[in-house]
């Protein structure tokens, strides 16, 4: 029976990462956001949060030796940990501009359906629409104009919290773009 090496191994909220030469780096977070210090290998500290599901992430590598903690991020317990209850204001602001690119790139392709329901403002059609419900009209509301999708995403009060408004965006567009199409106004 032959040995199988486990590449990584958790230990309570923190996961050692190994490769061939012993332990390369330990992370902390899972689906949606993680946070890696590197111990073996070359670079800095990343921050990586994603979209589960979307195949949707942003990541940032933070300036400083690779061993210690982050110039940028100060000492104190759980330094640098990307909790919601402990990223920095720029930190966040960053996650959220990063998290608004990513919406841009994937909405507003260009000749995607979801472009052309704000250029033909079928959005804002859906809900002057009397035969859609008030959860829908509240889901819709949030990408009515790219310009208020932007203004929802960037009024997240943490990293949790930007995470679900981003979900929220993307499933407001494909419920906005199968309304679309049951209706007949977009020609895909």
């Amino acid at each position: 029976m032959p040995f199988r090496f486990r590449r990584s191994a958790r230990l309570g909220p923190l996961r050692f990462n190994f490769a061939k030469s012993g332990l390369s780096s330990i992370s902390v977070g899972g689906p949606g956001a993680s946070f890696n210090i590197p111990v073996a290998r070359s670079g800095g500290p990343r921050t990586t949060v994603g979209l589960p599901g979307t195949g949707m992430s942003w990541s940032v590598e933070h300036s400083g030796d690779p061993i210690t903690r982050p110039a940028a991020i100060p000492a104190g317990p759980a330094a640098g940990l990307p909790n919601s209850r402990r990223l920095k204001p720029g930190q966040l602001d960053a996650l959220k501009q990063g998290c608004l690119t990513m919406l841009r790139e994937q909405l507003l392709q260009p000749g995607s359906s979801t472009q052309q329901l704000w250029e033909l403002g079928l959005v804002s059609r859906l809900l002057a629409d009397p035969a859609i419900g008030g959860r829908t009209t509240g889901l819709l509301a949030v990408i009515e104009t790219p310009e208020a999708m932007e203004a929802y995403l960037l009024r997240a009060q943490g990293q949790d919290d930007l995470k679900r408004r981003a979900h929220r965006c993307i499933e407001a567009a494909q419920e906005a773009v199968r309304l679309v199409n049951a209706r007949g106004w977009l020609k895909v």
